[in-house]
């Protein structure tokens, strides 16, 4: 009977917004408590109002949020539309990043967990990277993206090198979370790799919209379906936080753009949409687990039991030939 009363809740929310694209003008202005008010029209000659994360994070953590996630790269334009030399200028080495520190002293203030996306210079290797800042600002480390994309629109193989970090779970004061970045979201072996090492809730910063050569493709259904995929086959919460806005970078065939298509959610263990926000508008999402229940719930039903990883050999391969 005391184990049937015994409650470990947590807290998560997920942050969505449009972007500018100035760094300094973001987090200065963020740091001031500006306007809340976001334009959803981006170009690089006319600046929006700048990503006031910090107040948002403020508005998660008055919700009551334990654990804040923030979409991913969100210091600025989504910038791998183009392939351009002077964008890895936008790269900083990890020890001593700016934003990570300034994260680190909101996280600390507020008592929340904080996941920071950054574009990660490590000597010659470039990686699109995440730090994990616990609620008392102590950074647990990084995680680096390990599938990167390469298409129309979305060019990351230009600039980030396939992380080398392998799939990783972080123990935070509210949770062990497992944290991967935008395409990783599509490839069922990360989630399952991240609770296997025993996450309880898995997290996936963002940033996806239209694409370029083909304005009438929506993903945004099968880019969710996925992921609720994810968090039922493994029976844990999950955390998706997405950009809105139109982005317009200029490349060397002309401009190209991107309309980011927000939908970020939460996911509870079975699957199920919790909290939800639109294509277009800024919002804070918050939901509450039990993650003991949740526990006892993974273990009854058998899926982690019943695996045979002895059969599994296939997924070593890129053929399907052992």
């Amino acid at each position: 009977m005391e184990m049937q009363g015994r409650r470990r809740e947590v807290v998560v929310s997920s942050l969505q917004f449009a972007c500018s694209d100035d760094i300094s003008t973001n987090v200065a202005a963020a740091e001031r408590f500006v306007s809340l008010s976001l334009s959803l029209t981006i170009n690089l000659s006319h600046l929006p109002p700048p990503c006031n994360f910090h107040v948002l994070v403020r508005e998660a953590h008055a919700k009551g949020a334990n654990i804040v996630l923030i979409q991913e790269l969100f210091e600025g334009y989504y910038f791998c539309q183009a392939q351009r030399e002077d964008f890895f200028q936008r790269a900083k080495p990890y020890k001593n990043h700016p934003t990570i520190a300034r994260m680190q002293k909101l996280a600390k203030e507020l008592g929340v967990v904080i996941p920071v996306s950054f574009f990660e210079e490590a000597n010659a290797a470039h990686y699109n990277s995440i730090a994990i800042i616990d609620a008392d600002g102590t950074d647990l480390g990084i995680y680096r993206k390990s599938h990167i994309p390469d298409g129309p629109g979305y060019q990351e193989k230009f600039y980030f090198n396939p992380g080398d970090t392998g799939f990783k779970v972080f123990q935070t004061k509210f949770a062990k979370i497992g944290v991967a970045i935008c395409w990783d979201q599509w490839f069922p072996e990360a989630a399952r790799a991240m609770v296997l090492q025993g996450a309880e809730v898995l997290f996936y910063p963002t940033a996806i919209g239209s694409e370029p050569q083909d304005q009438g493709l929506d993903s945004r259904d099968h880019w969710r379906r996925v992921m609720q995929g994810h968090a039922g086959s493994n029976v844990v919460p999950l955390v998706a936080s997405n950009r809105i806005g139109k982005e317009i970078i200029e490349t060397e065939h002309g401009p190209s753009q991107i309309t980011f298509y927000g939908t970020s959610f939460i996911a509870g263990p079975t699957g199920e949409i919790v909290a939800e926000a639109d294509d277009k508008s800024e919002a804070v999402l918050v939901a509450q687990f039990d993650l003991e229940m949740i526990k006892s719930k993974r273990q009854s039903w058998g899926v982690f039991r019943d695996r045979r990883p002895d059969l599994y050999k296939v997924l070593l391969t890129m053929d399907g030939n052992i």
